[in-house]
């Protein structure tokens, strides 16, 4: 007995190791526009559910704070669920973090930016893009996998009906920029999208990686419905195990 006993003190190490291969930060704020706060809300159980079958450990937090130096280098990945830093300490902690291969998964409302944000870096970093407008209500839309190779597609067939969200247009679009890697876009076929505010048409990746960095950008994020579909949920999850296992480094 003694011998089975230590045999399982010997093992427990390996084994905790195991469960936690990755460790996940996730911010978001209670104070945003309620539609995002649900979306956190539930985005927050739904990783919570899988981190101990996907071998990572996840932890949520709302005190942006949190985004500093000594408290991101416990992490591998980091991901901003209805905000964004707003002080200078914050962003630029984060600044630093992503420079020296840390990661990010980023949804909707995360990557707003405007004439306001004055966050020149985060532009870039984002593709160049500018956020231009947005579809209303959130509506139900096609979404077509432009590259199918790609891991964080592994699940995902050629085209599927993502639940309804708020989909936004950037200014120019990030596709344009040599750095950017588009992996989904809304298809053409919902042209026109909208009733109050409609898109007319135009290039609009939903998806997508900068290529200098170990990031991934998601518009979906509008509301309590976002998790309804089976196969949006492969999708995020297969991007978070991605950005959380990825020993690829950043291009120069």
């Amino acid at each position: 007995m003694k011998y089975l006993i230590a045999l399982i003190f010997f093992l427990a190490p390996a084994v905790h190791a195991q469960a936690s291969a990755f460790h996940v930060l996730a911010f978001y704020s209670e104070t945003v526009e309620h539609d995002h706060v649900d979306f956190a809300h539930q985005a927050i159980k739904f990783y919570a559910a899988h981190a101990q079958r996907d071998h990572f450990d996840f932890t949520s937090t709302t005190n942006w704070d949190d985004l500093n130096a000594a408290n991101l280098a416990h992490y591998e990945l980091i991901l901003w669920l209805d905000d964004q830093p707003h002080t200078p300490q914050q962003r630029a902690a984060f600044e630093e973090y992503m420079k020296h291969g840390g990661g990010w998964l980023g949804f909707h409302i995360a990557a707003y930016n405007d004439r306001d944000t004055r966050w020149p870096w985060f532009v870039s970093f984002l593709g160049g893009g500018v956020f231009y407008g947005n579809n209303w209500p959130p509506l139900p839309a096609t979404l077509t996998v432009d590259d199918k190779s790609h891991p964080i597609a592994a699940h995902l067939p050629e085209t599927f009906l993502a639940p309804p969200n708020e989909w936004y247009i950037w200014k120019p679009s990030p596709r344009l920029n040599k750095n950017i890697k588009v992996l989904l876009t809304l298809s053409p076929s919902n042209y026109p999208i909208g009733f109050k505010d409609t898109i007319q048409g135009g290039d609009l990746p939903v998806v997508w990686t900068n290529t200098q960095y170990r990031m991934l950008y998601m518009n979906m994020g509008h509301g309590d419905r976002i998790f309804a579909s089976d196969t949006q949920n492969h999708l995020f999850e297969d991007a978070l195990i991605w950005l959380g296992t990825s020993q690829v480094k950043p291009q120069p």
